[in-house]
């Protein structure tokens, strides 16, 4: 079984137990929390499409993390104009294990 869910203008293909990482989310490290923009799920061989989401479908979900991802710089550069600009960036990122789907 797995479910196709939306999250932080991203989707994710999850099944029970899977760990992901997604965009922060506002909750603390232990909530359970719900997903209930499911796109797709399949059950035993059956899959249920959304226009645009399963109705009565979700995904719970336990928080494990907040965290940054490592730093990455963006150089911008025009040559021979004297140009340059260098800054960093840490996305920020919630991970969860996919504890339950419920379709």
């Amino acid at each position: 079984m797995y479910a196709v869910v939306k999250t932080g203008g991203k989707q994710y293909k999850v099944s029970e137990g899977d760990v992901i990482f997604v965009e922060k989310l506002e909750a603390n490290e232990g909530d359970t929390i719900t997903l209930n923009d499911v796109l797709a799920c399949s059950k035993d061989g059956e899959l249920k499409l959304g226009t645009p989401v399963v109705e009565g479908a979700s995904v719970q979900a336990k928080v494990l993390k907040q965290g940054r991802a490592k730093k990455i710089i963006v150089f911008k550069y025009k040559a021979k104009k004297d140009y340059r600009r260098k800054q960093g960036h840490r996305q920020a990122f919630t991970k969860l294990i996919v504890e339950k789907i419920n379709a």
